[in-house]
């Protein structure tokens, strides 16, 4: 189970890298463009659309690498046992939300498609292409998540920040 979740993680955060080489060819096509006094209708909203997409579908390797930022100015003057299920609250709470998140997503995309909702730009894309990788990203956001609230339960430890990283 655990090699199918990280695969999934994964692929994510190629989706990702893919989609930010293609905001950096959207951008390079809008900065040319204009240079060459060419009119190329709705790049600035695609190169929009593949940055929210680079930044949903990237959320869940992040959260698995811990680069995700925390607080933990209350948890460092607390006792281990505290410590553990202030924890374990804060995932349940961050799983209960992720997948909040992933429903009102996915149901988005959704009512866009039921709806014919286009982009009221002039590239008049159908609303529901970029939202997908919204809701693709938030999904899988939910089951990392979620993946994390176990991880907490069972007492290994929940995830390494950048900081501790550095300093094995």
């Amino acid at each position: 189970m655990r090699k199918i979740l990280d695969f999934i993680y994964d692929s994510a955060a190629a989706l990702a890298a893919l989609f930010l080489v293609g905001l950096l060819v959207m951008v390079l096509l809008s900065v040319v463009s204009r240079q060459l006094h060419i009119n190329l209708p709705g790049i600035d909203a695609y190169a929009g659309y593949l940055m929210a997409g680079c930044g949903f579908l990237a959320l869940a390797h992040t959260l698995k690498r811990g680069e995700h930022i925390r607080v933990t100015l209350i948890l460092q003057f607390l006792k281990p046992g505290a410590r553990r299920w202030l924890e374990r609250w804060a995932m349940g709470a961050a799983a209960l939300l992720a997948l909040l998140f992933a429903y009102y997503s996915v149901r988005l995309v959704f009512q866009s498609v039921e709806f014919h909702d286009i982009s009221t730009g002039n590239d008049a894309t159908p609303l529901w292409l970029p939202q997908l990788s919204m809701a693709v990203g938030a999904v899988v956001f939910a089951i990392a998540s979620i993946d994390e609230f176990f991880v907490e339960w069972n007492g290994r430890p929940l995830r390494m920040n950048a900081e501790a990283l550095r300093h094995e």
